[in-house]
């Protein structure tokens, strides 16, 4: 159902001519190009960068999900901006956001009014630079967001099944910033008030650029660290595989301060400047509390609901970040492995806007974060955490020096129930079980059951065999099981009728068919009917991606099967849905599950039955 319509276009950022000019402006100073549709919210980037620049007397106008087929008269409508454009893919990777993980393309996009798809173009960011490039030559372009932050190096391509180049190369595009843009947006823009300067912009960190073997031979070895040069990773998976570990290494530092260089063709070399270091509880209020209208722009009127917004509207992130490292995620890549927590004064004032929203009926659906549980948390003495390149705080084991009390978050909760207008909070947000401690973690097991569920608790063991876990990152099996027994006892003693929801993944590089059989008979024995599963999607600089194109564990050079034609991903994702013995198709036929296919002699990608697998 359209929603009523919306109050007045002003409280928006400009999106058309007629905006711009009831602003009273000549031209814009920022002109952003996303391909989400515009929501005025803070869990939509776009609207997060253009409020942000506003905050600091910029002019900034955005198009959003522009007709890239036509006569571009789009890119043409608002002309050439005073200081530079922004690109973005929007919320998500666009090819994440097109194809299924068999590459299938999808009828819907959560980001487009009534969930309609082809909106935008495959590869975003390349696109939408490449037009504005060529229409406006000496008008630099800014690329952000996850698509262009997890593509600002060399990455293997799902999608083209090779290894690409920086998404700088083959977009165009002047400068990358990477990562979230709440420090370094606004110098970007000071910097260009004169004009782009390469020298000052040189300077910035959190930025990527292209250069010349003159400047990057001037740069400190010792804070340096030269990748294998783009066509050698391209041809060599194992040099591909040691460029990961040293860009992912640096990248998970309290405070890195190397400079990382990728040598490419024609004298070029891609630099990524050191990033900035995690923001500070002030700094994370101010992006969260600027004047959002928190609606859709008016422009949507009368032309469905946005699926994305109606998830979230009612929602309250608490943090950015994550530190559990789960090799498939690409969290910690964009936000960073660091948390970095809101105050409660920030976030009680959001549940207070929220409770005035005017189809607001007292439910948050979910006070939580890029995981539900993380809020508040860090090292107990951060003068360690500045010496450890550990990927994740969780893996194989939960580091010592990390302050893992639920206490804050409980506080937090507690007070949230206390807002006037609040009927429930639910916790939407997954869960991870293995951050519970001894003095917290059976509380706040209990109270998120008890006063902040809506029947269902989302967890992700991702896997139950120790081996896949292994390679996931992930605790073992026996911890979810002992989550399961304690969440059915809670239920029981309170008695709710509510459901733990498990999220699994199969076809992870060295999951093996006899893994999922497995998977299947130990998650039936648990009495779960599997509803959130997934076959993996190799996404962008992420560990997961690495294994799947070259076939090793990249830090310890071991071989490992993975199942790369749809028909092995097939078969592995058939076993969400049946158990050993019963009714399978394969290659369309009829057939008796076996659990026939690698066994685990082959996990290491070793010939079985005389015959070799790919991987």
């Amino acid at each position: 159902m359209d929603r009523k319509p919306h109050p007045d276009p002003g409280l928006w950022l400009p999106t058309s001519v007629k905006e711009v000019r009831q602003r009273g402006w000549e031209q814009p100073d920022v002109i952003l190009f996303s391909g989400d549709s515009y929501v005025d919210h803070p869990s939509f980037g776009p609207a997060v960068v253009g409020r942000m620049l506003e905050a600091e007397g910029y002019r900034v106008a955005i198009v959003p999900q522009p007709n890239w087929k036509d006569d571009l008269r789009d890119f043409r409508k608002l002309g050439p901006p005073r200081l530079f454009f922004g690109v973005t893919a929007g919320n998500m990777d666009s090819m994440v956001n097109h194809y299924t993980a068999n590459k299938r393309l999808r009828s819907d996009d959560a980001y487009t009014p009534g969930g309609k798809a082809g909106f935008r173009p495959d590869y975003t960011v390349t696109v939408y630079s490449r037009i504005l490039k060529s229409l406006y030559p000496h008008i630099p372009v800014v690329a952000g967001g996850i698509e262009a932050s997890l593509r600002r190096l060399s990455h293997y391509d799902y999608w083209s099944d090779r290894v690409k180049p920086s998404v700088l190369l083959e977009s165009g595009a002047d400068l990358i910033i990477y990562g979230m843009a709440d420090k370094v947006l606004v110098e970007v823009a000071r910097t260009m008030e004169n004009g782009y300067n390469h020298k000052l912009i040189r300077k910035l960190r959190q930025v990527a650029f292209i250069d010349g073997p003159e400047y990057v031979g001037k740069l400190d070895p010792s804070n340096t660290i030269r990748l294998a040069p783009y066509e050698t990773a391209a041809r060599d998976k194992s040099a591909f595989a040691r460029n990961f570990t040293l860009i992912e290494t640096e990248s998970n530092r309290l405070k890195p301060d190397k400079t990382l260089v990728e040598e490419y063709p024609d004298g070029k070399f891609v630099v990524i400047n050191p990033p900035h270091a995690r923001l500070t509880e002030a700094e994370i209020d101010r992006g969260f509390d600027l004047p959002y209208t928190r609606l859709p722009h008016p422009r949507y009127t009368g032309k469905g609901d946005i699926p994305a917004f109606e998830m979230i509207k009612h929602s309250v992130n608490i943090h950015r970040g994550c530190f559990g490292g789960c090799s498939f995620c690409t969290i910690s890549a964009h936000q960073g492995k660091f948390v970095s927590s809101r105050s409660e004064r920030s976030i009680l004032e959001e549940v207070v806007k929220v409770t005035r929203m005017p189809d607001f009926k007292g439910y948050l659906s979910d006070i939580g974060g890029p995981s539900a549980n993380m809020y508040g948390m860090r090292g107990k003495d951060e003068a360690k955490c500045r010496h450890c390149a550990r990927p994740s705080c969780l893996y194989p084991h939960i580091c010592r020096n990390l302050d893992n009390s639920h206490g804050p978050l409980l506080s937090l909760y507690r007070k949230v129930r206390e807002v006037p207008g609040i009927k429930k909070a639910f916790v939407g947000s997954g869960i991870r079980y293995d951050l519970f401690d001894e003095k917290y973690g059976e509380q706040y097991l209990r109270e998120v059951v008890v006063n902040h569920t809506s029947g269902r608790l989302k967890v992700a063991p991702e896997h139950t065999e120790d081996g896949v876990l292994q390679l996931m990152r992930k605790p073992g099996f026996d911890r979810f099981e002992k989550l399961t027994e304690d969440f059915r006892h809670i239920c029981g003693n309170h008695g709710l009728k509510y459901r733990l929801i498990p999220y699994f993944i199969s076809s992870h590089p060295g999951c093996l068919e006899t893994d999922m059989r497995q998977l299947s008979e130990k998650t039936r024995r648990l009495d779960f009917r599997l509803e959130q599963v997934q076959d993996l999607t190799p996404t962008p600089m992420t560990l997961s991606s690495v294994m799947f194109h070259t076939g090793i564990d990249p830090y310890t050079g071991r071989k490992i099967y993975v199942a790369k034609d749809q028909d092995q991903k097939r078969k592995q994702k058939s076993y969400f849905f049946t158990g050993a013995g019963t009714t399978v198709y394969r290659n369309g036929k009829r057939s008796a599950n076996t659990g026939t296919g690698p066994t685990k002699s082959n996990r290491t990608g070793k010939p079985t039955n005389g015959k070799k697998r790919r991987g």
